[in-house]
């Protein structure tokens, strides 16, 4: 089971999630291997379409909030409008009630979305962790390079080699003792560097043939290998003359980049009337054209495996966000801040209702023990003894004592005065 977790992520908190995620990808590989269909490209696509949808609820959330978002925008600019250039104690206190009033009118927070990000970008950056490396979370891909790595391992040389290779694949400081490290290279090998270990060492090439055979019933996804990346697909097919696999290598970054341009349409744009010259609002307009063309570019030189996932992601996505389009328009927003504006009035009158009582409760205990039969001795020893009680209380802030005893305070100062 080490052997199994040594190349999973370890990262704090993104580690964790993905080896959740990695649970449900091996669930996923088992199911289609028992239907006779264990491919690593079906796989990726079912594992992304899964995700989103058990994400789709706090999609929704997050499009009602930048709706709501939409609604009361004009109303906080106004209140900063209002205080713009005083800076006093007063106006800012005054300032930050109004603003507090007008998240309260629409029930939401200053926060707002933070939340879902918090929960949403670890679980983004898991699922690319998982779908990067399938070997560290899918038992039976790993299983096919077991064989050959314990072979690799006792062959004098390879492992230098495979220090190098894995030197300009980003795994120059791995420990290449241990079996795992070696699969992270092979996994990231393409087939010329497939071809280039087995003229390497020859006495191997058997066992590097049957693996590679085995491989290539899990990663051939319509003809094309999902561990090569569309650049290697084109270079080599630029040297061989063979041109069979250079169209589906390029419709990879060009569907990742249509799809990622689709769905960042039907994403709702904020309000941006007014407010052209906003740096922020120009930099997300920007983004707007630059993330299809990031996506291309990121597509063109990673595994088609990746590709897939940035392909599938934006496909679902959209027709999440269609699903989610037609339900937000469902909502009668009206309605809802009515609710909220009801909401909020009911609990300032409870605050209001409990701050009365609090203070009618203080001036009862001390009359109380004033109006008594008590010796003044008595009498003393009653308020010390009240006193101390309320002491205890206001160590924690919330109880109902400790409110009284800031009351009582409060009262006790003007009367002095």
């Amino acid at each position: 089971m080490t052997n199994i977790l040594l190349t999973q992520d370890s990262t704090f908190i993104i580690g964790p999630v993905a080896q959740l995620l990695g649970f449900l990808m091996n669930g996923i590989f088992e199911v289609l291997d028992k239907i006779g269909i264990p491919n690593i490209g079906i796989a990726i696509i079912l594992f992304t379409v899964i995700i989103y949808l058990l994400m789709m609820p706090m999609t929704i959330k997050q499009q009602k909030f930048s709706k709501l978002s939409a609604k009361m925008n004009p109303e906080l600019q106004a209140i900063q409008k209002k205080y713009a250039g005083k800076r006093d104690n007063e106006s800012m206190m005054r300032m930050n009630e109004e603003t507090k009033a007008v998240y309260e009118k629409y029930g939401t927070s200053p926060t707002g979305s933070c939340g879902q990000l918090l929960i949403t970008l670890p679980i983004m950056y898991a699922l690319y962790r998982v779908i990067y490396n399938i070997p560290a979370y899918v038992t039976k891909v790993k299983v096919v390079y077991e064989g050959l790595v314990g072979k690799l391992m006792t062959t004098e040389g390879v492992s230098a080699y495979i220090q190098e290779v894995g030197a300009t694949k980003g795994f120059a400081k791995r420990d290449y003792t241990l079996s795992d490290t070696f699969i992270d290279v092979l996994y990231k090998f393409s087939d010329k560097e497939w071809a280039a270990l087995s003229d390497k060492f020859p006495e191997l090439s058997g066992d590097i043939a049957t693996t590679t055979e085995q491989l290539s019933q899990y990663t051939d996804f319509l003809g094309i290998n999902i561990l090569n990346s569309p650049s290697n697909i084109i270079s080599e097919a630029i040297k061989t003359g063979s041109y069979a696999l250079v169209i589906g290598a390029i419709a990879i970054p060009v569907f990742a980049a249509v799809t990622q341009w689709i769905n960042t349409k039907l994403m709702p744009q904020p309000d941006m009337q007014g407010q052209e010259d906003n740096p922020m609002m120009s930099s997300m307009k920007m983004m707007n054209y630059t993330m299809p063309i990031m996506s291309a570019i990121f597509c063109y030189t990673l595994p088609v495996g990746v590709g897939l996932y940035w392909i599938a992601g934006p496909v679902v996505r959209t027709l999440i966000q269609v699903i989610t389009n037609k339900h937000i328009a469902k909502i009668d927003f009206d309605e809802e801040i009515k609710k909220n504006i009801e909401k909020a009035g009911k609990k300032k009158q409870k605050q209001s209702f409990t701050e009365k009582a609090l203070a009618e409760a203080a001036k009862m205990n001390t009359r109380a023990i004033e109006n008594s039969n008590l010796s003044q001795k008595e009498k003393e020893e009653q308020l010390k003894k009240a006193n101390e009680y309320y002491k205890k209380a206001s160590s924690n802030p919330n109880s109902l004592a400790a409110k009284a005893n800031m009351v009582r305070q409060y009262e006790e100062k003007n009367k002095k005065k």
